[in-house]
């Protein structure tokens, strides 16, 4: 018997202008909304609404027994509504089936949890709200960004009453055990962690497409029969992965769709095999053991840790001059300066900011408006000094004091890696 917890990430940004140090002080718009509204079109139409489709189909092709789980982050809801409302639809359609797990997040997609757990905890309720708007689903499983994960993280969520959590069933933090077993943390014996399996999970997700891979091509036969040996060596295997592998990663021509039109009839063919939710999966099985996870873990990159967001004093200096304002932002009650603050914790912006691997075809360069990590580093870095003056502007009796002052933002030789930007 074999358990299969499909679980997709849906997330789009909402992009920065290249912001000039010249529109410092005037408060011009600070996102790019033509880049998000081409962005989201295209990967709607290559991606959410034909797999949304195919998705419905399946489930109605199995009765039932075809089940997946979604995380949407609250900014590609909000550009479901102004861009692509018939997606956001297609969504509302598969939520209608009682097959689909809508999980809760940060709204904002966000690394509030490393630097401000009040933030956090705010935006997680703002998302689970929508969810409940969007969806009629209160969620009881959390996946936090990119699968970022630690002992402190499960305790926490343990407190707020989650069943379950979603994390990378990593090598180092994993040794020996297996990622198809449900675990808990050493530091919150209460909340089941489901583990992606994260090899059958980049077989889909990278290595598709790839021609150079000694499995290609992928046939829904042989990635069955892989699926089907962990009969025995485990509870569930959880393939976890962007949505957008769909079409967008890996284009139609592929044959992407078709293999994941033929899988579910290919696995269901063994009577024993089922697929099944996160909350499913947590209902169903104990864990086999805790898990010690001190440092954070996630699934990006080889490292699986958070060095794609914070590797570099470019990211380091961005993300801790933003919090630095969260306190002063929200004393104005100012609902479109507020706005503007939190969508500026989007992981995005130091994400473009990462310079382990910028060159041609690497992840780094999904959807990233800029030419190099720099720009992204620049752009920002002046968004923030504007915003910065907005908290302070105003009459002398509103005017907002920062209980911390910003450092003065300036772009130096060492934060651009020894490149001079003006």
């Amino acid at each position: 018997m074999v358990n299969i917890c499909f679980y997709f990430q849906v997330h789009q940004p909402e992009r920065l202008r290249n912001y000039s140090v010249f529109e410092i002080g005037k408060a011009n718009g600070y996102f790019d909304e033509k880049k998000n509204d081409e962005v989201m079109k295209k990967v709607a139409k290559k991606c959410y609404l034909p797999m949304n489709a195919l998705l419905l189909k399946l489930i109605d092709r199995h009765k039932g027994k075809f089940k997946v789980a979604f995380s949407i982050s609250g900014t590609a809801l909000d550009q479901f509504e102004k861009f692509a409302p018939e997606v956001l639809e297609s969504f509302k359609a598969l939520a209608r089936t009682g097959c689909v797990e809508f999980l809760a997040e940060t709204y904002y997609h966000s690394l509030s949890f490393l630097y401000n757990k009040v933030e956090f905890d705010r935006q997680v309720e703002q998302h689970s709200a929508k969810i409940k708007e969007l969806f009629d689903q209160t969620p009881t499983v959390f996946r936090n960004t990119e699968l970022i994960f630690s002992n402190e993280l499960a305790m926490h969520m343990q407190d707020k009453g989650y069943k379950a959590i979603l994390a990378e069933g990593a090598d180092h933090i994993l040794g020996w055990k297996s990622p198809n077993f449900l675990y808990t943390s050493v530091t919150a014996p209460n909340i089941k962690l489901l583990l992606k399996n994260y090899k059958l999970s980049d077989d889909v997700a990278f290595r598709f497409s790839n021609k150079g891979w000694n499995e290609h091509p992928l046939t829904v036969d042989k990635y069955s029969k892989w699926i089907n040996n962990v009969n025995g060596d485990g509870n569930v295997v959880n393939l976890f992965m962007d949505y957008e592998t769909f079409g967008e990663h890996q284009w139609e021509d592929t044959g992407i769709f078709e293999f994941m039109d033929h899988l579910p009839d290919e696995l269901l063919k063994h009577p024993d095999n089922a697929f099944m939710t996160p909350s499913e999966v947590a209902d169903a099985f104990q864990p086999v053991g805790a898990l010690d996870v001190h440092n954070f873990v996630s699934w990006a990159d080889l490292e699986r840790d958070v060095s794609a967001w914070l590797g570099n004093n470019m990211q380091q200096t961005a993300i801790g001059e933003l919090y630095k304002l969260r306190d002063a932002v929200y004393a104005t009650e100012d609902n479109k300066l507020i706005r503007d603050w939190e969508l500026l914790t989007t992981s995005d912006h130091y994400y473009y900011m990462c310079t382990k691997w910028f060159a041609d075809g690497d992840v780094h360069k999904y959807f990233n408006p800029y030419d190099t990590p720099y720009e992204g580093y620049i752009a920002f870095m002046n968004v923030l000094n504007d915003l910065t003056l907005r908290i302070k502007g105003g009459p002398e009796e509103t005017r907002i004091q920062l209980t911390e002052e910003p450092s003065k933002i300036l772009v130096s030789a060492d934060q651009l890696g020894g490149k001079k930007r003006w």
